[in-house]
């Protein structure tokens, strides 16, 4: 059933069509039908770098006709990046021109900037409120039919009229007054109105121009950036620009050498392994790429964001007529040491022309070491037949896997370039940039603080890669004898570099650490101004007992920590030193136990001020033998001065002692002759012996008097001494 829509509806129905139909006006004004063909040239993606430090460049080729212009867009997160790193290029005689985005500005500060202020989503009678005095025509379907009108809006009004059934409540309608020319002032009800057209072409562009803020700003996360290009004929343009991006990453996949264990001692144990490298991209980007040159860059470029996009304001004081306001107070601002040398590390001279005499990829490199290798190892030992040419290894990852990666250093930096790489957007991919045969040397690696009783199955890896590639941090996927052996974390190798890898737990070797007694010893000593500056060394051992329960030799890195003030001695050196670690090496026969001692001392230094110090300790630094002769010497009469100086303190103590012992006794005979006859005899005997008593207290302490005396004077002695002593 068909029913019509009230006016009112119909009225809001036809001005979303004409809004919608300004939209579309808007954008064909952004780009000109009228323009020559060709004029918005395609400008694809042509090649991208990829850094490791979380940015990308992207480079744009294509063709322009004439003045041309093109359109890319990008997330609102990346115009910072766009205004910062965006380069241009108009090739063939044109010129740059101008670049257009969109402002950042809230929507309401932007809509506000208009003639026709929408900024708070009026309704059509607000709208025309806020276009009081524009021009109109419109249709009124009245109760005379359709009536067209043509004026001036005066405002609209709003009024309360009978409902329409008797006895209705009122209900509020909306009343446009329009200020007529020959029909005077018009008051027309907004629900007949149905059509309704500004005559101004002027303030119609506005309307127009502020729907299309509304329109352009739906999509908060995508903003176009128009470029245009000027100059005559078709011509080549490039732009490029840096924007975030994923970090590209590596994993990699090891192949172990096969070394014969029943090979002779003497023959050689290095052969090569083999090195796969993947990188792993994402495009999150916004295109598609189709054929695009792709690098990979091994670095990590300072890289920052400034907020370009946003506008920025001055704040400006409101400046208050002098009239009405006095004058305001102004206010004025104002790793270390790399491996030691090492021949294990070496490689046979044949073996590493025949490595180096294929391409990387699909020639069978292990075939061709192998083949050396069983030569080697049949020729060197004594009383085995010949061997036949090794067959090619089944476990091949030359043979299936061909990079078409180009490396080559840029600068500071290192690249990988891959040609003709496609990748949808919103993808990603694994490419293959390395399949090289690399120096390998299996071992065992034990650290105490990582696992007690037993070391770890590992690798020293060296990164002689084909064109000195730079080997970026990642995983790496390990085969041994062609099976999986385990997973390894590499860190960035710069070429010539060695890593060490460990992948398992070696539970075929067994290590016991213990801890030996610690010792110290003074050194030296001697004295300055009275003070003895002692060197002391402290001397601390720790033993490894490794036992190899294995059918073939191995050799052992045993990682020792770095501690502070602490040196090496009488421990043969490592063959690698980091800030935090030592590493030594040692090779462990086939059943056999090996021992290996670290022995560290830390030197430190003591100094003793010999005045307060007891006459014990002086007389233990005295009689030290790693003290030397004239020191121990001086030490000697320092030790007599203060032994005559503690005999005077000891006499004048046992002086003192005398006299309070006699001054207790003379306390209890005065109490005593308290309780007796003052004539008796007992009395008298009394008051005798006090009497003798005073005379015994008064040569005490006379004899204390002259002890001080001495005391001083042997203590002066001391200090002058000691005081201008210098020896050792």
């Amino acid at each position: 059933m068909n029913r019509k829509l009230p006016l009112g509806t119909a009225f809001r129905a036809a001005t979303i069509f004409t809004l919608m139909s300004m939209s579309v006006n808007t954008r064909a004004q952004t780009h000109p039908s009228a323009a020559p063909a060709g004029s918005h040239g395609e400008v694809p993606v042509k090649e991208v770098v990829l850094f490791s430090s979380g940015v990308g460049y992207f480079q744009h080729e294509g063709s322009v006709q004439g003045d041309g212009q093109t359109e890319l867009r990008f997330k609102t997160t990346q115009i910072n990046d766009i205004l910062k790193s965006l380069v241009l290029q108009d090739l063939d005689g044109g010129h740059v021109g101008v670049v257009t985005y969109p402002s950042q500005d809230p929507l309401a500060k932007t809509l506000g900037s208009f003639q026709v202020d929408i900024s708070d989503n009026p309704s059509l009678g607000d709208l025309l409120n806020k276009l009081r005095g524009a021009s109109v025509t419109l249709s009124y379907a009245g109760p005379n039919g359709v009536e067209n009108f043509a004026g001036t809006v005066l405002g609209v009004e709003k009024r309360e009229v009978p409902g329409g059934k008797e006895g209705a409540a009122a209900v509020e309608k909306s009343f446009l007054n329009l200020v007529t020319d020959q029909r005077g002032i018009r008051s027309l009800e907004m629900d007949r109105v149905d059509h309704l057209e500004l005559n101004d072409p002027g303030l119609k562009d506005e309307l127009n121009r502020a729907l299309a803020a509304v329109a352009g700003a739906r999509d908060q996360d995508k903003k176009p950036v128009e470029i245009h290009f000027n100059g005559p004929g078709e011509r080549r343009v490039r732009l490029g620009y840096v924007v975030e991006t994923p970090i590209w990453r590596a994993s990699y996949r090891l192949v172990l050498p096969t070394i014969d264990p029943h090979a002779a001692k003497d023959a050689p144990k290095n052969a090569k392994g083999m090195l796969q490298g993947w990188a792993l991209v994402e495009n999150q980007s916004d295109n598609d790429w189709k054929d695009v040159k792709l690098s990979l860059v091994s670095g990590r470029p300072i890289s920052f964001i400034q907020d370009l996009y946003q506008p920025l304001y001055v704040p400006r004081p409101t400046v208050v007529p002098e009239l009405y306001a006095s004058l305001r107070p102004q206010e004025y601002e104002g790793g270390q040491g790399g491996a030691v040398g090492r021949g294990g590390m070496d490689e046979e001279e044949s073996a590493r022309d025949a490595l180096q005499s294929g391409a990387v990829g699909g020639v069978p490199l292990m075939k061709k070491a192998m083949e050396v290798r069983s030569r080697n190892v049949a020729s060197s030992a004594p009383g085995l037949p010949a061997a036949a040419p090794a067959p090619e290894p089944e476990f091949n990852l030359a043979r299936s896997v061909a990079p078409t990666t180009e490396a080559a250093k840029v600068g500071e930096l290192f690249q990988y370039v891959v040609g003709n790489v496609s990748l949808a957007r919103q993808r990603s991919a694994m490419i293959p940039i390395i399949n090289d045969p690399v120096a390998v040397e299996k071992l065992s690696i034990y650290n105490e603080s990582v696992l007690g009783n037993h070391p770890l199955n590992g690798a020293r890896l060296k990164n002689d890669t084909e064109d000195n590639k730079h080997l970026l941090q990642g995983p790496v996927t390990v085969f041994d004898e062609g099976r999986y052996a385990g997973d390894a974390r590499l860190d960035d190798v710069p070429p010539g570099q060695t890593r060490l890898l460990s992948y398992g737990i070696d539970l075929q070797t067994n290590v016991i650490a213990k801890a030996l007694q610690d010792q110290q010893a003074i050194q030296s000593g001697k004295i300055v101004k009275g003070v003895l500056q002692l060197t002391r060394k402290f001397v601390s051992a720790k033993e490894y007992s490794t036992e190899n329960k294995a059918d073939h030799d191995k050799t052992v890195v045993l990682e020792y920590p770095v501690r502070q003030d602490w040196k090496l001695a009488d421990t043969p050196a490592p063959v690698e030193t980091t800030d935090k670690l030592y590493r030594f090496q040692m090779n462990v026969a086939a059943g056999k136990t090996e021992k290996f001692t670290v022995h560290e001392e830390n030197v430190q230094s003591q100094n003793v001020s010999l005045l307060p110090t007891g006459l014990p300790q002086l007389q233990w630094y005295s009689q030290t033998g790693e003290i030397s002769l004239p020191v121990r010497n001086a030490l000697a009469k320092a030790v007599n001065l203060k032994q005559s100086v503690e005999q005077t303190q000891g006499d004048i103590r046992d002086r003192d002692a005398q006299v309070s012992a006699i001054s207790d006794e003379q306390n209890r005979l005065r109490e005593n002759i308290k309780t007796v006859d003052k004539t008796s005899a007992y009395a008298t005997r009394l008051l005798k012996k006090l009497d003798d008593q005073e005379s015994q207290i008064e040569k005490l302490r006379n004899d204390t008097s002259a002890l001080r005396s001495k005391l001083d004077e042997q203590t002066r002695a001391l200090a002058e001494y000691l005081n201008d002593l210098n020896v050792g």
